[in-house]
């Protein structure tokens, strides 16, 4: 197979799976990337080429936090067909030199010359699919199909030849750069045909996409990014999180964080397939964008706290810098600042429904069972509350069950429910339940009387009550009972009693109201049945379960829940359950037990929930067929707010029989009866009627469900004594029956006759009977009571309540019926004023005027219900007396209280006037009427009464306004019909004067009036709208401004106001012509001039001045030109007067850009830093520099110079992030796109105005230049456009937001750079190939040099050129100065060091660009002979290319603490030491003290301050200058380095570096006492010192372990490579764990055990232990008795020679001949040293002689026997055998290893050396003397060991060593004893003398 190399590298996309069947393929998936190099095979029909596949988490474990993982790569072959070509990489790169500006610019949008490409990238998402076919394709066979592509993030790394694969730590390769073309095919499909001759040459005219870096692939963008942007976001954001957070999670075992990492990716995959199927609704649709933009919110907040904002309305796409500025902002700071997206204020008129469906039941139905559900609300404190009707269902089993969810009776929806009654709003804190009632048939009960139990508990009076419906059986009147009152004269009645109630076809209506689905009840429980006395049971409620739903309603959600059903325990112990029932329980259902517990027949109910949000449930069903076909509407009861259609129901509340053991009935005759003792009243019964006034019965009228047909007697279940029905009937009663109608009620206790009755008016005094709760009198039925006269009961005869006429007294002792009667009702009122207001004409002039006075006072729903008759009657009583201002004030006043009711927030009447207004309203007299009472109250504001009317007036304004306006216009339709000239003028005057006073309102200057022009200037905008039918627009205009220009003197919270006027005006439609519009917005500038800019004081109400007046202009953006630039000066002035102002953090967050005031706020997720007026100036202040207009000021030259600097500063302060956190990226980045083109505009001034011609020299303005310079890099320069480091998502998001701001930035960079400098002459354009320098520029170097520096790093190609050009102007500039560059290299070195340090640049590769390309630019001057500059300008680029390495070197290390990074580092600070950059230096030399320390090596810590104290000598008369980083003040270097020893003496005390500290230590006693001569501190010294030989002899000083390591193999750095090392490791450190601890650091390296294994290419070590090598010639050798940690501290404290044994000979009996050969190992540096290494300089082997091996061995032989000793003082009991051991090996003299042989190595004593004199043994040689001394101190060792031998049953073991070591010993001692007594007798003789 041929292969051929593609003349450039393919990206390409796997479209179909293939199996590898051999080694050399390739297996591929869907979707997987391949870069393809290579093709081959028969037509090319194979691919060569590499997979980049995701990152795998084990590569998590070497990773740095925070940064994107690097994808794998895998290479092979695979077939063509299998995969779909996307992109070409393209070699080439244009060199920008210096061109024309039009050629520059043309070059950077590709439209150069063929072959001819922009370096700065690739594929950007909004232009990745080109228009044309620019390559020719084959026919595959294949269709081409788009895959989900993924991009990990890293691919630059991986993909061949680019230019980020390095190889080794330094890398000065850099590859060429790569661009992509991308390769389509017909129809947008993207293919590539044979390659690889298939490839041609792009069209130059077509559009090119703009790039933002070399190499880099922002992201596919698939064919549903333009329709559903989220797919593609939510795509990129998974990869994101995957390569970034999983492996963190993961390491770090934060499984919390997992969980909700893994539930939102489930999350959001689920909704991008929802995208992806397209099957919602538009709703739907529209609220998935919501939640799917919210959760990337909080995820991105979650994993990296950067927030990029996407807006649902736009279907989610990224806003960019194209849109609008205001909205991005208010966006991205509740997005950044909130958990949740900020819910509306509760519209309390917005109407909730809920469905409900019964699903199944658990358990078996035997008898005939009712489920009835309705909707219950409970507030803390009181009892529930019926809020809905009742919904009942017949089950018998679950067949049936399924048979009847198929006819659709199993569901209900429960309408109108008001945002109060599901706990929002005014309900706040109630809860809200759906309630079930389970009813079935039980046998009668007898009495049940519990002689030690109380009454039970039951509801009280205001307790829920739940309507019910129940079979006929129990609900009919029994045929058995014939009195008169229950006798009509026609048949029909009789057979209606004696039989159940006949079904009607269709249900009556209530009132003139119509339900859509009530033309046919489904769910009739009602059957034939037969008379009570036969029957043997009775309907009761015997179990009950509640569901709360109000948080399911607020939700807007959907679910399946269970409702466990809880039933009364019979007995007194506490049940399984206890306490498993709801709380709500007990109050509906009492249990005399206080025990519940699972109804046994049913125990479980599984429901089915879902709220939907309409404002009219009739609506909803039509629009939501699928869900709410046929369903039933359950209706609340009562009005949600204000009635829209008509309804008409009364609703009777049966709460309980009041029968006390000994009651009485009471009696019209005797008074009062007594209640039969007999009765057991177990099953107590209600039967109810309704009648009219002349005792006829209403048919069908009485509905215990809503779902039930019309009883005309219905029957209530049964109950016992002492408890409660508490349920509810609706009674549907057409509108002519209401007047005089009754309710008649009669209570048995079955199967019993009645007993008792009882009746209630329904109609009382002309109007319905009140609300609320009534105690019904209970007389004795018998023939006197139920008896009929003249067709109507006697009983009405009677008086209905228990009550007396006061219904304040109530007899205790009287029996009663306690009930509640409410009305529902749009055509009934309750009050008596209001009904004589609607009867006005039945009275007379007097009464009307009373009726008026007392119309205030009328309740509001009753207002409501019947608004538009109020309205009629209002205006007809003006119409008859017009003219009289008693009635005039009177009805204005009257209509002033009706509106001021439609502008309650409780209800929604805003409509219905208007509608009234449009339709119903007739009065064209009333215009004049309401214009003169308008005007009398404005003519007095001061009198209190009128003040308080007039504020009243001001709230409904508007639709006094409409009405004034509507009789005007009806009135002259009327004159004109009658041919009567309109007096248009008189009106017109009227209404001139209305206005003309207001304005003199606002002009008078009385704290009195305070509050009604506060109410005046909140509802002026409202009624301009309504005078539009009677004034033009010029007119209303001319009326806003006199108002407005009346307002021009308001204080204190009154400009406010003022400021929202102003809002509101800008959105009114009857200004927004244009030339309207024009003269508002200029108005406008003049308004709200005074309310910003500079300020002498900045307080919280100059602020919200501020804020408003950034509303305002953001109000007008859209309209506003040229004028624009007169908001900038304020916008400057407003922000810095804030900024000069302490920020504090907030926990809430005031909504941006607001309309009203006070601000509507939300609590914040977290305290955070920022200023909402700042917020907004920002983002005015971008969005008109945004506008395509020139920023022009009139302003003297002086003034708009400072103008240009305060605008500069506030575009920095701004990008510094103190206007806002950096982390909202979406506002931040677009502000970066802004400034550049304010920055644009801007230069166009400078250059025009601030460049002065050559010889005005001292005119130029250096610091304004400067701070345009410092805003420019500031944006150029951004880590907020540095693409190439961001993970996908970011990278994604800041390419769509802000584009290529880098590109403009550069081009901005040379022509501003170039307008400041000289024409250059014809040499100097042909040495330096510049065409302007020096001039103005020279002013700027070196402090530019730094910035310009950064940007020359830049992976930005144009950018970096732009910047080394300028660099080169700057260095040819000073030399020509100069003949110097030593500034230059002075601040370069500074910009290098500091930019390495802050962004932790790691990459070499555009360092060495840089140098590079930096060096071309200077290769003309080599044609020079002898050019100094060229000369100079190699030794810089030297010194910055050596440097660079350097740093690279330093800040790409891995790890900190490795060796090899403080390496480096002392690399670099030596280089730096030879460039005199000493504040650098010394800035290292701490940061390695620091770390040192941190990492625990205070020695190393110390040695490293030793560096920066040795700068200075100890001259007390030469002062240095204050330091900032390190911080020391200005001191003389005596005090300098003196503080430095201070410090570093520290470090050596707590590192236990003892030698170190003392060396310090004596350095300054010897300053102290010679040099300044201070005894104070020479004495403090010495205390110091004192202290630490005392440490040295407490011997805590464990001595360190080492060990040799030699590096091999080519894998190692040249500075590693074939190189040894003495490391120093911890003094518990064995070699296993110090070869653990340096394969951590190399992990690649193999452990060799042999010499000779390693190969050429690879990393091996080899490790092996060493010891310090003792100076046998030692003093401490010639001293006896010196304890061990002395003599290690002597000879251990700077090892500079480590040794291991090489080979030993044996003596074989003759310690003559014992000999060792040892390797010993000389350092560079001896120990400690910094980097805890150093490099072996010198390798020597050495053999020891018998006497200098015995020296050793019997040292170490005494070391042993002193360790083991301390281990046994410290209690180790275990370690006696090994000490036995010890000293048989050095008491048997038969043995070789015995220490006492070593004795005839020494010169023998000759026989009587003991007597005589004691004199000192004579001079031996320092080697036997050793010896000597050795031998002493292990005798002295052996002994103190024998004294451990104290318990009995060693004493023999003692006694044999002992007798043992004498025997041997006995030499040494005696040499011990002349010791002591030479010692003894030198103290003598020195006392003597």
């Amino acid at each position: 197979m041929v292969w051929k190399p593609l003349p450039r590298i393919a990206f390409a996309v796997a479209i179909y799976p293939f199996q590898a069947s051999s080694p050399v393929d390739l297996p591929l998936e869907i979707g997987d990337e391949l870069y393809i190099i290579e093709q081959g095979g028969v037509d090319g029909a194979w691919y060569r080429g590499y997979l980049v596949a995701p990152p795998s988490l084990l590569s998590g474990l070497t990773s740095v936090k925070g940064k994107t993982l690097e994808a794998r790569v895998f290479t092979g072959i695979f077939p063509r067909c299998c995969v779909e070509v996307r992109e070409l990489l393209a070699e080439g790169r244009v060199r920008r030199r210096s061109g024309g500006h039009g050629e520059r610019i043309a070059n950077s949008y590709g439209q150069g010359g063929q072959g001819e490409h922009r370096a700065n990238g690739v594929i950007t998402p909004l232009d990745s699919i080109h228009a044309g076919d620019p390559l020719g394709r084959a026919d595959s066979g294949l269709k081409n199909r788009t895959s989900k592509s993924s991009t990990p993030s890293g691919l630059d790394s991986v993909v061949p030849g680019h230019s980020s694969v390095r190889h080794g730590r330094h890398s000065g390769k850099r590859a060429k750069t790569q661009a992509t073309e991308q390769v389509t095919g017909p129809g947008g499909m993207q293919s590539l045909a044979q390659l690889p001759t298939s490839f041609t040459h792009r069209d130059p005219n077509s559009p090119r996409p703009k790039a933002p870096v070399p190499m880099l692939k922002v992201g596919d963008e698939t064919v549903t990014s333009a329709e559903e942007p989220l797919v593609d976001e939510i795509a990129s954001c998974l990869r994101e999180w995957h390569s970034l957070k999983l492996h963190e999670f993961l390491l770090a075992r934060r499984y919390s964080g997992l969980d909700k990492m893994s539930t939102l990716v489930q999350k959001l995959d689920t909704a991008r397939r929802q995208l992806l199927h397209k099957v919602l609704t538009a709703q739907e649709l529209h609220s998935l964008r919501e939640t799917i933009v919210w959760d990337l919110v909080n995820g991105n907040k979650m994993f990296n706290g950067e927030v990029i904002v996407r807006s649902a309305e736009q279907r989610g796409r990224i806003l960019t810098a194209d849109d609008s500025a205001v909205e991005l902002t208010a966006l991205q700071s509740m997005m950044s600042l909130l958990d949740e997206r900020p819910v509306p204020s509760v519209d309390e008129h917005t109407l909730h429904h809920l469905a409900v469906e019964l699903k199944t039941f658990s358990g078996q139905a035997e008898e005939p069972t009712t489920i009835n559900l309705y909707l219950c609300s409970k507030s803390p404190g009181d009892a529930p509350r019926p809020l809905s009707e009742m919904f009942a269902i017949d089950i018998r089993a679950k067949d049936a069950l399924s048979a009847a969810g198929s006819e659709g009776t199993l569901r209900t929806l429960f309408t109108d429910l008001s945002a109060a009654d599901i706990g929002e709003g005014a309900g706040s804190g109630s809860n809200l339940f759906l309630v079930l009632k389970v009813l079935t048939n039980e046998p009668f009960r007898t009495s049940t009387i519990l002689p030690s139990t109380p009454n039970p508990p039951r509801e009280s009076t205001s307790s829920q009550s739940s309507p019910d419906i129940y079979q006929s059986s129990a609900n009919n009147v029994k045929p058995g009972r014939r009195s008169l009152m229950w006798t009509q004269k026609n048949q029909r009645g009789r057979k209606d009693s004696e039989h159940s109630i006949k079904i009607p076809e269709t249900r009556p209506t209530s009132g003139s109201s119509n339900r859509a689905n009530a033309t046919e009840p489904r769910n009739l429980p009602v059957t034939r049945a037969t008379s009570s006395r036969d029957a043997k049971t009775a309907k009761r409620t015997v179990a009950i379960g509640v569901l709360r739903v109000d948080q399911l309603l607020k939700d807007h959600g959907e679910a399946e829940r269970d409702m466990a059903v809880w039933a009364p325990a019979p007995g007194f112990e506490e049940t399984e359950e206890h306490g498993r029932w709801d709380n709500l329980i007990p109050e509906l259902i009492p249990s005399p037990t206080g025990q519940y517990r699972q109804y046994a027949t049913i125990n479980r109910f599984r429901m089915h929930l879902k709220s939907f949000e309409h404002v009219d449930a009739e609506t909803l069903v039509e629009k939501t067929p699928t869900l709410l076909h046929s369903i039933f509407q359950t209706r609340k009861i009562g009005f949600s707010g204000a009635p829209t259609k008509p309804r008409s129901d009364i609703y009777l509340t049966l709460i309980e029989p009041f029968l006390p053991r000994n009651a009485s009935l009471s009696h019209p005759k005797s008074g009062s009866a007594p209640l039969a003792a007999q009765t057991g009243m177990a099953n107590l019964q209600l039967t109810l009627e309704v009648r009219r006034s002349t005792g006829e019965r209403i048919e069908n009228c009485i509905y215990p469900s809503c779902n039930s047909a019309g009883h005309t007697a219905w029957r209530t279940p049964a109950i016992e004594r002492g408890e409660s029905w508490n349920l509810t009937v609706r009674l549907a009663i057409s509108s002519e029956d209401v007047p005089g109608s009754h309710v008649v009620m009669s209570i048995a206790d079955a199967p019993g006759f009645p007993f008792a009755l009882c009746w209630i008016p329904l109609w009382s005094h002309e109007a319905f009977i009140r609300d609320g709760d009534h105690s019904l009198a209970l007389y004795k039925y018998d023939e006197y009571t139920s008896s009929m006269i003249s067709g109507r009961g006697a009983y009405l005869a009677l008086p209905w309540s228990s009550r007396k006429k006061d219904e304040a007294f109530f007899v205790p002792s009287m029996a009663a019926l306690r009930l509640r009667t409410y009305l529902c009702s749009t055509k009934y009122s309750q009050d008596p004023n209001l009904l004589g207001l609607l009867k006005w004409r039945e009275q007379g002039a007097g009464e009307v005027i009373t009726v008026l006075k007392k119309f205030p006072f009328v309740p509001e729903i009753e207002i409501v219900k019947l608004l538009n008759e109020v309205f009629d009657a209002l205006f007809d009583i003006l119409d008859e007396y017009a003219g009289s201002e008693e009635y005039e004030d009177l009805i204005f006043n009257a209509l002033v209280v009706v509106l001021g009711i439609v502008h309650d927030r409780r209800f929604r009447l805003s409509p219905l006037v208007d509608q009234y207004a449009e339709t119903y309203f007739k009065y064209p007299s009333a215009a004049p009427c309401l214009l003169r009472s308008f005007n009398r109250l404005l003519a007095n504001p001061l009198d209190s009464d009128a003040s308080r009317k007039l504020r009243a007036a001001f709230k409904v304004g508007g639709h006094v306004f409409k009405f004034i306006v509507t009789a005007r216009q009806q009135q002259s339709t009327q004159q004109a019909g009658v041919g009567i000239a309109s007096r248009q003028s008189n009106f017109t005057r009227d209404l001139q004067t209305i206005f003309t006073s207001m304005q003199a309102l606002m002009l008078n200057s009385a704290p009195v009036l305070v509050g009604t022009k506060t109410l005046l200037v909140q509802a002026f905008h409202t009624w301009l709208p309504e005078l539009t039918p009677l004034l033009n627009a010029q007119e209303i205009l001319k009326v806003a401004t006199g108002f407005v220009e009346s307002c021009a003197n308001v204080q204190g919270r009154l400009i406010l106001y003022k400021l929202v006027l102003l809002i509101h005006l800008s959105h009114l439609d009857v200004f927004k012509t244009p030339d309207l519009r024009r003269r508002l917005i200029h108005s406008t500038i003049r308004w709200i001039a005074p309310h910003w800019g500079v300020t002498e004081a900045v307080t919280e109400q100059w602020k919200d001045q501020v804020r408003l007046c950034c509303s305002v202009v953001a109000s007008q953006l859209s309209e506003l030109g040229q004028e624009a630039c007169e908001y900038i000066p304020k916008l400057v002035d407003s922000y810095r007067s804030i900024r000069s102002t302490p920020q504090s953090s907030k926990d809430q967050l005031s909504f941006l850009f607001p309309s009203s005031y006070p601000f509507p706020t939300r609590s914040t997720a977290g305290s955070a830093r920022f200023d909402e007026p700042l917020v907004e100036i920002s983002a005015v202040l971008a969005a008109i520099t945004n506008l395509p207009m020139n920023i022009h000021l009139d302003l003297p030259r002086d003034d708009l110079a400072d103008f240009l600097l305060k605008t500069l500063q506030v575009y920095i302060s701004i990008l510094n992030g103190e206007a806002f956190p950096k982390s909202w990226l979406s506002v931040y980045s677009f502000h970066h796109k802004s400034t550049i083109k304010s920055l644009g505009k801007l230069s166009s001034i400078l250059i025009e105005h601030f460049v002065p011609d050559p010889d005005e020299i001292d005119q130029f303005n250096t610091e304004l230049w400067r701070a345009f310079f410092d805003a420019l890099l500031k944006v150029v320069g951004s880590d907020a456009l540095a693409l190439e480091v961001f993970p996908e998502q970011k990278r994604r998001a800041v390419w769509k937001i802000a584009g290529d701001v880098r590109e403009l930035g550069a081009e901005l960079l040379r022509l501003s750079w170039d307008a400041i400098g000289w024409e250059t002459d014809a040499e100097e354009r042909k040495s330096y190939g510049i065409e302007k320098m020096g001039g103005f520029q020279v002013q700027y170097v070196p402090s530019l040099v730094g910035p310009i520096v950064e940007l020359c790093l830049s992976v930005h190609d144009g950018l970096r050129g732009v910047a080394i050009e300028v660099l080169q102007s700057m260095i040819v500039s000073e030399w020509t100065l100069s003949q110097d560059l030593e500034i230059v290299q002075a601040e370069i070195v500074e910009c290098l060091d500091r930019l390495f340090k802050t962004k932790r640049l790691t990459e070499s590769l555009d360092q060495q660009l840089f140098v590079k390309e930096l060096t071309e630019l200077f290769e003309p001057l080599a044609q020079i002979p002898d050019e100094p500059l060229y000369s100079a300008v190699k030794d810089l680029i030297s010194t910055i290319d050596e440097l660079l390495d350097l740093l690279v070197a330093v800040h790409s290390t891995g790890s900190t603490e490795s060796g090899f990074h403080l390496m480096d580092t002392l690399h670099l600070m030596e280089f730096l030491k030879h460039l005199r950059k000493e504040d650098i230096y010394i800035k290292y030399v701490h940061d390695l003290a620091q770390l040192q320390a941190e990492s625990g090596n205070h020695t190393e810590a110390g040695l490293a301050l030793r560096l920066h104290g040795d700068l200075y000598q100890w001259d007390p008369t030469v002062a240095v200058e204050a330091l900032v980083d390190p911080l020391f003040p200005a001191q003389t270097e005596f005090e300098r380095k003196e503080q430095l020893y201070f410090r570093m003496i520290k470090q050596f005390e707590e590192g236990l570096s003892w030698d170190n500290a003392l060396d310090a230590y004596s350095e300054l006693l010897d300053q102290y006492e010679h040099s300044v001569f201070d005894f104070s501190k020479l004495a403090r010294a010495q205390r110091a010192m004192a202290t630490i030989y005392e440490s040295i002899s407490k011997g805590e000083i464990q001595n360190p372990r080492y060990f040799r390591v030699v590096y091999r193999g080519l894998g190692f750095p040249s500075g590693l490579r074939d190189k040894q090392f003495i490391f120093e490791g911890q003094p518990s450190d064995r070699v296993a764990s110090f070869t653990d601890h340096l394969q951590k650091l190399h992990p690649a390296a193999q452990i060799l055990t042999h010499a000779g294994e390693e190969d050429l290419e690879g990393q091996y070590l080899q490790i092996s232990a060493v010891s310090p090598q003792r100076d046998l010639l030692h003093p401490i050798y010639q001293r006896a008795k010196v304890p061990q940690h002395i003599r290690d501290y002597c000879l251990l404290s700077r090892p500079g020679q480590f040794a291991t044994t090489s080979r030993r000979q044996r003596s074989d009996g003759n310690v003559y001949g014992a000999t060792v050969q040892k390797t010993v190992y000389t350092t560079a540096e001896h120990f400690p040293t910094i980097l805890k290494r150093s490099e072996i300089i010198e390798v020597a082997t050495v053999t020891l002689s018998p006497l200098q091996t015995a020296v050793e061995r019997t040292t170490r032989k005494t070391s042993e026997l002193l360790a083991i000793e301390k281990r046994i003082m410290e209690g180790e009991d275990s370690a006696f055998n090994q000490l036995t051991d010890a000293l048989m090996l050095s008491v048997v003299p038969a043995s070789e290893s015995s220490v006492a042989n070593h004795r005839r190595l020494l010169p023998q004593r000759e026989d009587g050396d003991l007597d005589g004199d004691v004199e000192p043994e004579p001079t031996m040689d320092p080697l036997p003397n050793a010896l000597r001394i050795a031998m002493v101190d292990h005798a002295v060792a052996i002994k103190r060991c024998l004294g451990l031998f104290s318990r009995p049953a060693q004493q023999a073991t003692k006694v044999h060593l002992t007798e043992r070591m004498y025997y041997l010993f006995l030499a040494a001692l005696t040499d011990l004893m002349l010791i002591a007594l030479y010692l003894q007798a030198s103290r003598l003789r020195t006392h003597q003398s």
